[in-house]
């Protein structure tokens, strides 16, 4: 019965969501123009919709007294702008007052932490264990294996408490903090900067030069690619995006550049030492004591099973030697950095020349690129100068350069001439990178690249040719200057076309943000709101594909979708969110009717058509839909679980806690239901 019952309830809101949404998902080109041109409150809606992230309340008065060009002009210039109450807003954030070095210290993975500090001890007493219990094959014992899962829940409590000590004692914090503070420094931003421009376009830049939070390393370089180049260059020079995101960490470990490396080139090995143990052990050489004792520890096993080891390596390769036989020129930043970052995939290139650029990108590269494995117990141990030091010595890191950093290594470059859209390259060394961007970046089919997704973005799903073709030429003309470039744009005639007014539909974040602002609400974007944020599909860093989200009406516009924007719009009006809260009370009317008034004037400017006005009124005959919280943003491959209370789920399936509704239940009906109609879902 209770099944039956939810099913129904799930029918209804689903023939609820259709009712509300059907205009939203006729897209805007198969609508007539408007004959009209946009009234002066029209343009200045326009305008904080499509440079900002919504109107607040008093906003529209605001630019109305400054007029909508000085608007514009200001905008532009972001730096003259007092941001004062949003940098008070992320002061709480530390991950972004912090180099990637002492990211890597402070917030090191648990899991690594742990072993590096028992130096293995405990897992290679499991791993004897076990191998004891395995039956022997052909009379030898059974290799080294360790089986995690077959941990007791004994040994996982007490795993875990010696990461919670080892975090307590140390002052050390989770690495699943650093994404989800990522998030909420974009969402304060956002919802509190006067620098509305400047935070939409490091959306947009973050989403033409993505990078997937959820690859190893990557979570711990994004503070800085964040700080120090998107947000720094959201409105300066696209070169200068480029450069900077072609030598940050968080792009040359995503797109595996940090490991490219001519095949011509010989890497040196490193402790010779080592090489000689190695060499004797392909050999089949006697081992010195010490350095049979060595290994036992290392592989856990007894001396009897360290024999057979050593008998079934002799002859092999070291797996050192393997893997630099393995390694060699990788293609993917140079792929992605023509068919996404500059040309487009129409740009004319040829896959000669993605080999020819990849060419010359090597040797680009991270000092201790996995640091976050190592660095917090080094430095507990008192022996991390000696480990950044060693890496220096043995890769020749120069003295300047920090753990976590880019450098150059002229070892691993291929120093060959190349050859790249018919021009050749020879400048030697990391010139030879930076001479394919400055070739780049000032081709013409980068300008119309740019250009079309500035469009798009800031003017209609579907842009004119001639609008792109004249943005193009200022972008060319300026040599990749942002601020001219987008100025042609928001002074073009078609950007405040009739036909072009609301004409885009909200992503996600453009829509939650919005509603926060135009309820005049208060956040702390706490997880339980980042979860939300999760669960409408859009969380900043978290597309996997090197694309970043799409920013197109097919994109986002489904039933499925659009029911989720319904609920995060009743979460919102209902305080049902821990940390973001508000107040209503200004909605109150007499009847239900009254507070739909209120709420089309204050949310919509009073602009409704007919049809959606109807659909509200039968709407608030019928029950909202049932509230669902998101899910926590994933964790699981941080090895997170050491830091869980017993019995508590990994992130990818735990739920964020929601509140009790409060508050007029009336009265957030009716908003929840403003905030979900096609007035709103568009800008």
């Amino acid at each position: 019965m209770k099944k039956s019952i939810s099913l129904v309830h799930k029918i209804t809101a689903a023939a609820a969501i259709f009712t509300i949404f059907a205009p939203v998902m006729v897209l805007r080109a198969d609508t007539k123009p408007a004959a009209k041109p946009l009234s002066d409150d029209q343009r200045i809606m326009h305008v904080l919709n499509r440079l900002g992230f919504g109107a607040r309340p008093g906003d529209v008065e605001k630019v109305r007294a400054m007029g909508v060009q000085k608007y514009i002009d200001q905008q532009l210039n972001a730096a003259l702008i007092d941001d004062t109450a949003a940098e008070n807003k992320v002061k709480r954030l530390d991950v972004f007052g912090m180099s990637t070095a002492e990211l890597f210290a402070k917030y090191p993975n648990p899991g690594a932490l742990l072993r590096q500090l028992e130096g293995g001890r405990t897992a290679q007493a499991r791993a004897a264990d076990q191998m004891a219990a395995q039956p022997s094959k052909n009379g030898q014992p059974a290799p080294a294996q360790l089986d995690t899962e077959a941990m007791t829940q004994a040994e996982q409590r007490e795993r875990r408490g010696k990461i919670q000590q080892l975090y307590a004692k140390y002052d050390l914090k989770p690495a699943a903090q650093i994404v989800p503070q990522v998030v909420a420094n974009r969402v304060l931003r956002a919802v509190y900067s006067e620098r509305q421009l400047q935070e939409v376009m490091v959306d947009f830049w973050q989403n033409h030069f993505n990078v997937y939070s959820q690859k190893a390393a990557v979570r711990w370089y994004i503070p800085s690619y964040e700080r120090d180049v998107l947000r720094q260059n959201a409105l300066g020079n696209f070169k200068d995006l480029v450069v900077g995101t072609g030598q940050h960490p968080a792009m040359l470990f995503f797109l595996d550049n940090f490991e490219s490396v001519s095949p011509n080139v010989q890497t040196p090995a490193g402790n010779p030492g080592a090489q000689r143990i190695q060499q004797m052990i392909q050999n089949g050489r006697p081992l010195p004591l010490r350095a049979r004792e060595r290994l036992a520890r290392q592989y856990g096993v007894t001396e009897a099973q360290l024999d057979q080891r050593l008998k079934e390596m002799k002859g092999k390769p070291p797996v050192a030697q393997q893997q630099r036989a393995r390694r060699g020129i990788n293609e993917n930043y140079a792929r992605e950095l023509m068919e996404l970052h500059t040309l487009g995939v129409d740009g004319g290139y040829t896959q000669k020349d993605i080999v020819e650029v990849a060419k010359a990108f090597t040797g680009w590269t991270i000092a201790d690129p996995r640091g976050y494995r190592r660095a917090a117990a080094a430095t507990i141990q008192g022996t991390e100068n000696q480990r950044i030091n060693r890496m220096q010595r043995q890769q020749g890191v120069p003295d300047e350069v920090d753990s976590g950093e880019f450098y150059f290594n002229p070892r691993w470059h291929d120093s060959s001439p190349k050859t790249v859209l018919g021009q050749t390259i020879n400048e030697g060394g990391v010139k030879d990178g930076l001479k394919v961007i400055d070739i780049l970046v000032a081709h013409p089919s980068t300008a119309k690249f740019i250009a079309r997704k500035l469009a798009v973005k800031f003017v209609s799903d579907n842009p004119s040719e001639a609008l792109v073709g004249r943005v193009a030429s200022a972008f060319q003309k300026s040599k990749g200057d942002i601020k001219t470039t987008l100025k042609a744009l928001f002074t073009d005639k078609e950007f405040f076309a009739p036909e072009n007014y609301r004409a885009k539909i909200k992503s996600p974040i453009e829509l939650a943000v919005s509603s926060i602002r135009t309820l005049g609400a208060d956040t702390n974007a706490s997880p339980a709101f980042v979860a939300m944020l999760n669960k409408l599909g859009e969380v900043p860093y978290g597309y996997q594909a090197p694309t970043g989200y799409p920013d197109t009406a097919e994109d986002w516009v489904n039933t499925g979708a659009l029911l989720e924007r319904l609920n995060f719009a009743v979460a919102i009006a209902s305080n049902r969110i821990p940390g973001t809260r508000v107040d209503l009370k200004g909605y109150s009317a007499v009847d239900k009717s009254k507070i739909l008034d209120r709420a089309i004037l204050e949310i919509l400017d009073g602009e409704i058509s007919p049809a959606t006005k109807a659909n509200l009124l039968k709407q608030l005959q019928q029950p909202l839909p049932e509230v669902k919280a998101g899910k926590e943003l994933d964790d699981d491959d941080l090895d997170m679980a050491e830091m869980r209370p017993p019995g508590q789920q990994g992130g990818r399936n735990r739920q964020a806690r929601l509140l009790n509704p409060t508050g007029n239940a009336e009265v957030f009906k009716v908003v929840s239901l403003v905030l979900g109609t096609p007035e709103f879902q568009r800008q």
